[in-house]
C-alpha cells in the first residue's frame, strides 16, 4: 500500500511541476522574441531615416559639384592654351603635365602640326657615281664592291643628305658581305656623328635614327655595353621632342621596336599618346565628316543641333582639316575615349573614359562626404550604378554625362543614429535581462517546489514503510504472547528481548527523522564545549556495542592522544552511531569494524573503517545525499531510509569540519570526519 502511494505521489509531483516550469519559459520567450521584433524595426527604421535625412542634406552638393566640374574643364581648356608651343613640343608639354591622355595640335590656318604626316620627297640620287654602285648592289649582287662604291660617294660629297644615304647603303651591303661589325660601325659611329642628327631622307624619316636601330639589330646580343650605350643614345632621341625633327610614325615604330630589342627596358612615357593621337586621326573619312559636322563651332550663322548643343558651320571653299570643337568633353568619335578643346581650338585634349572618371572622383574627394555618400559621375552609355537617390546633369562642360547620388549597401551610420540605435539596443538589453532574471527565478522557484513535493512524498513513503516494519513486528511478538494459553518465561524472555530491539530500532528511526526535520526547518541547536575525542569515541562504541556482541562481529577502538575539541558531544555520538551502524548493515558476515581517533593536521579525525562491499566512486560521490540509498533491496533486508550519512554531514559541517569517504567496491570503506582541535569564536549554530 505504501510503495503504491509513494509511486503515485512522485508521478504527480513531476507532472504537476513541470508544465508550469515550460509555461514560464514559453511565457518569457515570446515576449522576448516580441523585443527583438521590435527592436529590428526600430533600428532599421532609425537607419532608413536617417540615410533619407542624409540625402536630403547633401542633395544640394550636386550643384555646386556640377560647377566645379565646369570650372575644371575650363581650366583644362585654358591649360591647353598656355602649354602651347611649336608642334611636337605642345604634345609632350601638354601629355607630361598630364592635361590629357594624348593632345592633337594645330596651327593658326587649321594645319595638322603634331601628329602630322611625313613630308615625302620625289628627289632620288642621280650622281653617276650612284648609279654605279646600285648596278654593282642590285645588277651584279658584288655586295662587296657595291659597299666600296657606296664608301666613296659618302667621302667625296658635301651634301649631307647624299652622304647619310650612302652610309646607311654602305651598311646594308657590309651586312649583306658578312662584314657585321664594319656595317655596326658605320651605322653606331659613322651616322651617329651630330652632322647627320637632322638629315631625312625621301620619306621624311630620320636616317641617323634608323641607323642606330638597325646596329642594335646588328648587335643582338643585348648584355654587350655599346648595346646599351647605343640603345640609351636612341631612347634620348625618341624622348626628346624639341630635336631632331622625327615624324610621329617613324618615333612610334621605333619605341615599339626599341622596346621590343631590350625586353621593355625602354621607357616611353608619350608612346601610349602617341598611338591614341594616331589612331583618332586614323578614323573613317565619312565618321570623322560626322563628327566635325556635330562638334564645330559657328563663328557666324550658329545652327544648334539641339541633341548635343553644339553648332555647324556653313562650309566654306577653303575648308581646313581641322575640327572646331569647344572646351566641352564630347565624344571623338572613338570608343570610350572623349575631346575637349583650348578657346582658340589649335590644341584638342583627348582622354579616355577611365580618365575622366578618375579626374572628376578626385574633385567629388575633397568634398570629404560621409562615408555613406555615394557621388559619382557616369558617362553617357553607362547606367549609374546602386540605388540612386538623386540624378542630375553632370553640366554644360560634360553634355549627356550625370551625376548620381546614393547610399551605400553596407549598414554604417553617423554619430547620431548609432547613439539612437545603441540606445534601442541597452533598452531591449536591460528587458531580456530583467524577464530572463524573472523567468530564471520562476523557474527555480517550481524547481525548489518540485523537490520539496518530490522530498515530502519520498518521506511520507520512506517512514510509512521504516515504521510499518518494527511495529508490526513488535505487534507480532506481543500477539504471541497474549495468545499464549501458559506463559513460558524463557519464551517471554525472548520475546521481550526482540521487542526491545526492535523498539531501539524504531527509536533511531524517529531520532533521525526528527533530526532530519530540525535540519530541514533551520531547527537543530547545538551546545559546544570542550570534550575530549576519546570520551566521544568511546561513548558512540557503547551504545553500538550491544548489536556487535554476535558471533563473527567485532568492533575495534583504536585511540591515540588527540588534543580535546570544542563540539556537541551528544550530536557527534550520533554521527559516530550513524557510520558504525551504516558499517555494520553493509558488511557480510564476519564483520571487523575498526573506530580509530586520530590527530592529522590541526584537525582531530573519527575514522571508521569495515571489510563490507564498498562504494563505487559514483556511489561514493553521491552517498551523503538525502534518502539515497547504493542498493534499495539490501537496505530494505538491513533497514534504513537514507537519512544518516546527510545527517553525519550535517552536523560535522555544523562544526566546521569536513566528512570523506574512501571506498573500493569488494574492499570496505572507511569514513573519517574531521573536527577543528582549536577552539573557534564563531557561533556553531544553525537554529533561530
Amino acid at each position: 500500500m505504501s510503495a503504491k502511494f509513494r509511486t503515485t505521489g512522485g508521478g504527480m509531483g513531476y507532472g504537476s511541476g513541470l508544465w508550469p516550469v515550460l509555461l514560464s519559459l514559453l511565457l518569457v520567450l515570446i515576449p522576448t522574441a516580441c523585443v527583438l521584433w521590435f527592436l529590428n524595426e526600430a533600428v532599421r527604421n532609425e537607419r532608413l531615416a536617417f540615410r533619407q535625412k542624409l540625402v536630403e542634406a547633401y542633395r544640394d552638393r550636386l550643384p555646386v559639384l556640377r560647377d566645379r566640374f565646369d570650372s575644371y574643364w575650363q581650366q583644362q581648356a585654358d591649360a591647353l592654351v598656355a602649354a602651347r608651343t611649336p608642334g611636337p613640343a605642345a604634345f609632350a608639354a601638354c601629355v607630361g603635365n598630364g592635361l590629357a591622355d594624348s593632345v592633337v595640335c594645330y596651327d593658326a590656318a587649321g594645319q595638322l602640326l603634331y601628329p602630322a604626316p611625313a613630308n615625302k620627297s620625289e628627289e632620288q640620287p642621280d650622281d653617276a657615281d650612284w648609279v654605279d654602285a646600285s648596278v654593282l648592289e642590285h645588277a651584279r649582287d658584288d655586295s662587296a664592291a657595291a659597299a666600296a662604291a657606296y664608301g666613296r660617294i659618302a667621302a667625296k660629297t658635301n651634301d649631307e643628305r647624299l652622304a647619310a644615304q650612302a652610309l646607311q647603303a654602305q651598311a646594308r651591303c657590309l651586312a649583306r658581305a658578312g662584314r657585321v661589325e664594319e656595317a655596326i660601325a658605320v651605322l653606331a659611329d659613322t651616322l651617329g656623328q651630330e652632322k647627320y642628327w637632322h638629315v631625312l631622307d625621301a620619306e621624311g624619316r630620320l636616317i641617323a635614327a634608323d641607323a642606330q636601330l638597325r646596329a642594335l639589330e646588328l648587335m643582338g646580343d643585348r648584355t654587350q655595353p655599346r648595346f646599351m650605350q647605343i640603345a640609351d643614345r636612341l631612347a634620348n632621341c625618341l624622348n626628346d621632342y624639341s630635336a631632331p625633327p622625327i615624324v610621329p610614325a617613324q618615333r612610334r615604330f621605333l619605341m615599339k621596336e626599341l622596346r621590343r630589342l631590350t625586353d621593355g627596358a625602354a621607357v616611353f612615357s608619350t608612346l601610349e599618346a602617341e598611338e591614341l593621337a594616331a589612331t583618332y586621326l586614323d578614323r573613317p573619312a565619312a565618321q570623322q565628316r560626322l563628327l566635325m559636322k556635330q562638334l564645330r563651332l559657328l563663328t557666324a550663322g550658329v545652327a544648334v543641333l539641339p541633341a548635343l548643343g553644339v553648332g555647324e558651320t556653313k562650309p566654306t571653299s577653303s575648308e581646313s582639316n581641322q575640327p572646331s570643337i569647344d572646351s566641352a568633353l564630347r565624344p571623338s568619335g572613338l570608343a570610350d575615349v572623349w575631346q575637349f578643346g583650348s578657346p582658340d581650338g589649335r590644341v584638342v585634349g583627348l582622354l579616355r573614359t577611365e580618365s575622366v572618371l578618375a579626374r572628376m572622383e578626385k574633385i567629388i574627394g575633397a568634398e570629404r562626404l560621409p562615408r555613406e555618400i555615394q557621388v559619382a559621375v557616369s558617362p553617357p552609355e553607362r547606367e549609374p550604378a546602386g540605388t540612386i537617390a538623386h540624378l542630375l546633369s553632370a553640366g554644360p562642360k560634360m553634355p549627356g554625362w550625370r551625376l548620381s547620388l546614393s547610399l551605400s549597401d553596407g549598414e554604417g551610420s553617423a554619430a547620431g543614429s548609432d547613439r539612437q540605435v545603441a540606445a534601442y539596443i541597452w533598452i531591449a538589453v536591460l528587458v531580456i535581462v530583467a524577464m530572463s532574471i524573472v523567468a530564471a527565478a520562476v523557474v527555480g522557484a517550481f524547481r525548489r517546489q518540485m523537490r520539496l513535493t518530490r522530498l515530502k512524498n519520498d518521506l511520507l513513503a520512506t517512514v510509512s514503510h521504516e515504521l510499518k516494519t518494527p511495529l508490526s513486528s513488535i505487534r507480532l511478538l506481543v500477539d504471541t504472547l497474549l495468545d499464549a494459553e501458559q506463559l513460558d518465561v524463557a519464551k517471554a524472555r525472548d520475546y521481550l528481548r526482540l521487542v526491545a530491539k526492535e523498539n531501539a530500532r524504531l527509536s533511531h528511526l524517529i531520532d533521525n527523522f526528527l533530526s532530519f526535520s530540525r535540519m530541514e526547518r533551520g531547527k537543530q541547536t547545538f551546545d559546544m564545549a570542550e570534550v575530549s575525542a576519546a570520551e566521544i569515541a568511546e561513548r558512540a562504541a557503547e551504545a553500538a556495542g550491544e548489536r556487535f556482541q554476535t558471533p563473527n562481529c567485532r568492533l575495534e577502538v583504536q585511540t591515540d592522544q588527540v588534543p580535546s575539541i570544542m563540539a556537541d558531544s551528544d550530536a557527534l555520538v550520533t554521527a559516530i552511531l550513524n557510520l558504525l551502524d551504516n558499517a555494520y548493515k553493509y558488511s557480510g558476515d564476519g564483520k571487523r569494524i575498526v573506530l580509530r581517533t586520530y590527530a592529522a593536521s590541526g584537525n582531530v579525525c573519527f575514522a571508521v573503517s569495515d571489510n563490507g562491499i564498498g562504494l563505487s566512486q559514483r556511489a561514493a560521490r553521491k552517498v551523503f545525499r538525502r534518502f539515497y540509498q547504493v542498493d534499495r533491496h539490501l537496505s530494505r533486508e538491513t533497514g534504513g531510509c537514507g537519512l544518516g550519512l546527510s545527517i553525519v554531514k550535517f552536523i560535522v559541517a555544523a562544526h566546521g569540519g569536513t566528512v570523506r569517504v574512501d571506498s573500493r567496491p569488494g574492499r570496505g570503506s572507511t569514513f573519517t570526519l574531521a573536527i577543528p582541535s582549536t577552539p573557534t569564536t564563531e557561533v556553531l549554530s544553525t537554529g533561530n
